[in-house]
């Protein structure tokens, strides 16, 4: 996948009970018609979460976490064979199973990681997604840096970087990573963003995540304007368009300059 293009991962939730109700699906139709949909809209990644991290939410245990993202994968793999799937975990053991299992092909991590972690994706070769819940923009170049290394030294070859908006941190804390968002390119790895319906808009809003496309969709464009390669998102539709957009932009500046 060439990320020098932005791209779109769409969100496919085979919970119960994640934060936004609209990307619940918990039946063999639902699952598929949403995989399906998230391709036809243009996303280039599937990623599949069976483990709701909203505040609050029950705990998973890892029988039950495997047991729905098979249910889940099944369909997804039946419908979409082809596709690129990512599976949102923080259990080295579940990104084997899924990886062994599915074909897996990225694993998605918002714990931040651990030396368990980082040995299995080193030795499953899959790309691997390191989050982190650290307030600043500083804290995580700290800790970008240090993990990376760590990953590097057992084999790891494809990471991704994902500042870790509503993991760590205030809503400030949040706009203030974004403000700054830029200076994680001095990683040269690619970064992924989620800010998908998440309380830093509908708190700043007044409103309510089935409110938030819009606030969204803002967010989506001023993190491509500072260098993100993926969105990650409940609204595949809107995101594609907002890429398209961005290109756009950016393709009249280099016109104007020659």
């Amino acid at each position: 996948m060439d990320l020098s293009q932005p791209q779109v991962m769409g969100i496919l939730n085979v919970t119960p009970d994640s934060f936004y109700e609209g990307s619940r699906m918990q039946t063999e139709r639902e699952i598929a018609e949403r995989a399906n949909q998230i391709l036809s809209e243009g996303a280039t990644i599937i990623d599949v979460g069976a483990y709701s991290t909203r505040p609050g939410a029950s705990e998973v245990s890892q029988a039950d976490e495997m047991e729905r993202l098979r249910f889940g994968l099944d369909v997804v793999r039946r419908e979409l064979p082809y596709s690129v799937v990512s599976v949102d975990t923080f259990r080295p053991d579940v990104a084997r199973m899924v990886v062994e299992e599915f074909d897996v092909g990225i694993i998605n991590d918002i714990s931040g990681g651990d030396a368990d972690m980082f040995r299995m994706v080193s030795r499953l070769r899959v790309p691997y997604i390191l989050t982190s819940q650290q307030p600043s923009i500083r804290g995580m170049l700290l800790t970008f840096a240090e993990s990376v290394q760590h990953l590097r030294d057992l084999g790891a070859k494809d990471i991704i970087l994902d500042p870790g908006f509503g993991f760590g941190k205030t809503v400030n804390q949040n706009y203030q990573v974004m403000n700054e968002l830029e200076k994680l390119c001095v990683m040269e790895l690619p970064l992924l963003v989620g800010i998908s319906r998440k309380s830093m808009i509908f708190k700043v809003l007044g409103c309510t995540p089935n409110e938030s496309l819009n606030g969204t969709t803002i967010l989506n464009t001023a993190a491509l304007m500072k260098g993100a390669s993926i969105l990650r998102v409940h609204d595949v539709r809107e995101a594609v368009e907002c890429i398209k957009l961005y290109q756009n932009i950016c393709s009249s500046n280099l016109e104007s300059r020659t």
